[in-house]
């Protein structure tokens, strides 16, 4: 796939700029927090219902990854997902699941340019954008990823979430489901809470991607051969995470050097933007030094 026109759109004169390419003639959107000679790149996939915006909430530089990034000598793009961004509009381009992730990886290559990549790319999912991380490491070119970060998702629900989301397809009242991704409400700044400030529409795909994933998941999970942290919120209430479902999450990576489960105290789903996000994203940027480590002294190695 092919990818040119990087930095067509900038916002100077921040941390956090705003950056658009164009990926076989589609404006792929981002926001970019660029370091030079960087340790490694983070990328950041949104969830649903948002966008790069996720990773970086206005008026709270602590709680943003890419400025905590950047500041601790990472470059980090987060990514607006297919369909999002000023993407939208071809939203029905990317029904296919292989044609996003090609667009991502342009969109990646187009960003970067000829900057520095430090000991590599490592990928960030979250929610419903676990799916397109999960899927880009397991492509052939995840085997050059330096790892993969999953937050916020299973393959389980909790039995309340079930019946919630049961109940809002037939009363198409969305009141329970804030409660559900907002939980603790306290736990979150209220200019966010229940999205506020962060929501945007979805493209029509993300139905089946919500729908597949929790058997999609074990299929692509066997096939990411880096390094793999699992996060989930100490207040998840969408998956389950008891210790019997956190086991089966943990053997669909059969192929992973090596796989950590952790649990972020004080969070709830929407771990980025809630109070714990600093705390989140530090030890994020901890597993990430960790895999460069291990990738330099591979290199070194040879």
């Amino acid at each position: 796939m092919s990818a040119e026109g990087a930095g067509l759109v900038r916002e100077r004169g921040d941390t956090v700029v705003s950056r658009s390419v164009e990926v076989e003639g589609i404006p792929m959107s981002a926001l970019c927090a660029e370091v030079d000679d960087p340790r490694a790149v983070l990328v950041a996939v949104h969830g649903g219902a948002t966008s790069a915006r996720y990773f970086d909430v206005p008026g709270r530089p602590w709680l943003s990854l890419l400025r905590l990034g950047a500041r601790l000598g990472f470059t980090v793009l987060a990514l607006d997902r297919p369909g999002y961004g000023t993407s939208e509009p071809w939203g029905e381009v990317f029904a296919s699941p292989q044609r996003r992730v090609d667009a991502c990886y342009a969109t990646i290559d187009a960003l970067l340019g000829a900057s520095g990549r430090g000991a590599g790319v490592f990928l960030v999912g979250h929610s419903a954008g676990c799916d397109l991380a999960a899927r880009m490491a397991a492509d052939d070119r995840g085997d050059e990823l330096l790892g993969l970060e999953l937050a916020g998702t299973g393959v389980r629900k909790h039995p309340e979430a079930v019946r919630i989301i049961e109940e809002m397809r037939h009363t198409r009242k969305a009141g329970a489901i804030r409660d559900l991704l907002w939980s603790p409400r306290d736990g979150y700044p209220p200019e966010v809470f229940g999205g506020r400030s962060l929501t945007v529409g979805t493209p029509g795909y993300e139905v089946a991607v919500v729908r597949d994933w929790p058997t999609d998941f074990p299929v692509l999970a066997p096939r990411v051969r880096v390094p793999v942290r699992l996060t989930h919120a100490e207040y998840e209430r969408v998956w389950r995470s008891d210790p019997a479902a956190l086991a089966e999450l943990e053997g669909f990576f059969t192929a992973t050097p090596r796989f950590v489960m952790h649990q972020q105290a004080g969070s709830g789903h929407n771990i980025s933007v809630g109070f714990g996000a600093a705390a989140y994203h530090l030890g994020l940027l901890a597993f990430v030094e960790e895999c460069a480590l291990r990738s330099n002294r591979a290199g070194a190695s040879r």
